[in-house]
């Protein structure tokens, strides 16, 4: 018969996503536009560094800071047969960053902050000594420019091809934000799925205020090892958002689109109303990799 002689057409890849949770179908474009909280569950997928500029900033408002620092291999590290620099080189070509977090500033509704978000694509957002110095750099930005700080945090824990070098960033950033703090500089964060390892320990959750969204991981070590090493049985959810919520570890948690209303309500509650909101885009020419070398 001739309609036999007609191959299938084959799905076109990037016009559907499946829910993780419920396995619902999602239209990517309808996805998008809901901001990539599933319709059927409220599962919020996991978003791009670019996906939260657009979706919490004011539109062409950010300026990106010391986007051009990037990692060494000081340890001459390799893992699989890869060494470190190719590694690098490969997801910098995945993300189109040079490392884990992006910063700089930008307005909500009309108030200028400082904005930091990591790239969870970027080798798990991993905490590496060019993240860790540009939380540092985000902190002292905001405590020259008298501007509140948000971050949000989406990683995987301290890059293991830096070692200690990265487990060191932990204590350099929080130094860096109680600087901030004891200016009286406003530090808030978003904890999104997963934050884990080292960046919960340190940054994440230092914040004088500390934010999740629903049914985001957050936690330190896996709840297999903490299962193993205090030989019982973990309670059910334990490391989601609601859990910790419940036993004081975050203040809140805010779906994805209430996410601005939220924000711009804390910031008018804490800082007062916006005065004079400046227009036009800033440039990033002050930090540059010369003027602020990296430190371990």
């Amino acid at each position: 018969m001739a309609w036999m002689r007609f191959r299938k057409k084959e799905m076109p890849e990037g016009l559907w996503s499946k829910c993780d949770v419920c396995e619902e179908m999602h239209f990517q474009k309808e996805l998008d536009e809901a901001k990539k909280v599933c319709k059927k569950c409220g599962h919020h997928f996991r978003m791009s560094a670019a996906e939260r500029i657009a979706t919490i900033l004011d539109p062409d408002s950010f300026t990106e800071f010391a986007a051009d620092i990037e990692a060494i291999d000081a340890l001459k590290f390799v893992s699989k047969g890869v060494a470190y620099p190719k590694k690098l080189a490969e997801e910098q070509k995945k993300t189109g960053r040079k490392d884990a977090l992006v910063m700089g500033i930008g307005r909500l509704r009309g108030r200028e902050i400082v904005f930091g978000v990591m790239e969870f694509e970027f080798l798990g957002g991993s905490m590496g000594v060019v993240v860790g110095h540009k939380v540092l750099l985000a902190a002292e930005l905001a405590l020259e420019r008298k501007l509140p700080f948000l971050l949000v945090c989406s990683s995987g824990g301290a890059r293991m091809h830096e070692g200690a070098l990265s487990l060191m960033q932990m204590a350099k950033a929080c130094a860096a934000l109680a600087r901030l703090a004891a200016a009286g500089g406003l530090y808030v964060t978003l904890l999104a799925d997963p934050t884990t390892g080292g960046v919960t320990a340190s940054y994440a959750t230092v914040a004088d205020l500390v934010l999740a969204e629903p049914r985001a991981l957050i936690g330190f070590a896996g709840p297999r090892v903490i299962e193993q090493t205090i030989k019982q049985k973990l309670p059910k959810d334990f490391q989601r958002a609601e859990f910790l919520q419940q036993h004081g570890q975050i203040d809140r948690i805010v779906p994805r689109a209430e996410l601005v209303d939220t924000l711009e309500r804390l910031f008018g509650a804490l800082l007062g109303p916006v005065v004079g909101a400046s227009t036009g885009r800033l440039t990033g020419e002050s930090l540059t990799t010369e003027q602020s070398p990296i430190a371990s």
